[in-house]
């Protein structure tokens, strides 16, 4: 008898192939082209190879994943499932989530995909949810719908080191790329569902960091307030090829920050995202739990 409904999702949620067979989760890893050559994200290309290749200023940029090896997969996890639930990044941030609607269509019902707004370690909870979900025994379709229906329930803000690759991304303009440098600028940008944006540029890390937080605690303040209140909230954070020494100083300061009493997740920031951002990112956010 076939299980009944499997998880799928990509590597943008940090989850990579080899965590998500031991989870039992089904992860698609997102191409990068760097140089004319595909790498995929956790299968053949590392954190460690990234960066290097990145401030070796070779040419880069994102894909979405082949539709023939998307299928692939869909149609071999439908030897052993029911039903499948995919839960691919924004579609805000990729044509991945157009292109697997449109093929889902195909499967009556057997494939639902859903948007719901996430990347990074908001998107790795919605596995979660997910996952939890259909151990409860609901279909891919209830699933799909309770994890759009929440899918606001989150929010993220990020700490850029410097603005060459949001320049070189075409983000902001070789002006006010150089301007910032010299003025040691720090823009702080928030992933808000459909589109990276920008919240505030101030000048140094510390205040920075400041920004971040302050402006986390207006939405847990706010719109996320009865989540929060109801302790249906986790803060963590999300780092790009920074120093050990600073993640921990990062956590402590969140931690302190909002009077936390439990560790705080902390994830390596997704290349899709980093070849936007580069190193030396910092990040934190709040998502339903």
């Amino acid at each position: 008898m076939k299980a009944n409904v499997a998880v799928v999702t990509d590597s943008n949620s940090g989850i990579s192939v080899e965590e998500g067979k031991k989870l039992g989760i089904f992860v698609v890893p997102m191409p990068i082209n760097i140089d004319g050559k595909v790498y995929f994200e956790g299968l053949n290309l590392s954190q460690e190879y990234f960066y290097q290749r990145l401030a070796a200023g070779a040419e880069m940029f994102t894909s979405q994943p082949s539709p023939a090896d998307t299928l692939e997969l869909w149609n071999r996890i439908l030897k052993s499932y029911q039903q499948l639930v995919y839960i691919p990044m924004s579609a805000g941030l990729s044509s991945t989530y157009a292109t697997a609607r449109m093929m889902a269509e195909d499967y009556q019902g057997k494939v639902q995909v859903v948007d719901n707004r996430r990347i990074s370690v908001t998107q790795r909870q919605s596995v979660r949810d997910a996952m939890a979900l259909a151990e409860q025994g609901l279909d891919a379709a209830e699933i799909r719908r309770i994890l759009e229906q929440q899918g606001a329930d989150a929010s993220i803000f990020l700490m850029v080191d410097t603005l060459k690759y949001l320049r070189r991304g075409g983000r902001v303009s070789g002006l006010e790329a150089f301007a910032g440098t010299m003025l040691n600028i720090k823009p702080v940008l928030t992933i808000a569902g459909d589109k990276l944006e920008g919240v505030g540029k101030v000048r140094g890390a510390k205040a920075a960091r400041q920004l971040m937080l302050d402006k986390l605690k207006a939405d847990l303040e706010g719109r996320l307030k009865p989540l929060a209140d109801s302790g249906h909230l986790a803060v963590k954070i999300a780092c790009s090829q920074v120093p050990e020494q600073l993640r921990k100083e990062w956590e402590a300061q969140v931690r302190e920050y909002f009077h936390l009493d439990y560790e705080v997740e902390d994830a390596d920031l997704t290349l899709s995202v980093a070849c936007h951002t580069g190193p030396g990112v910092l990040g934190v956010g709040a998502v339903r739990v």
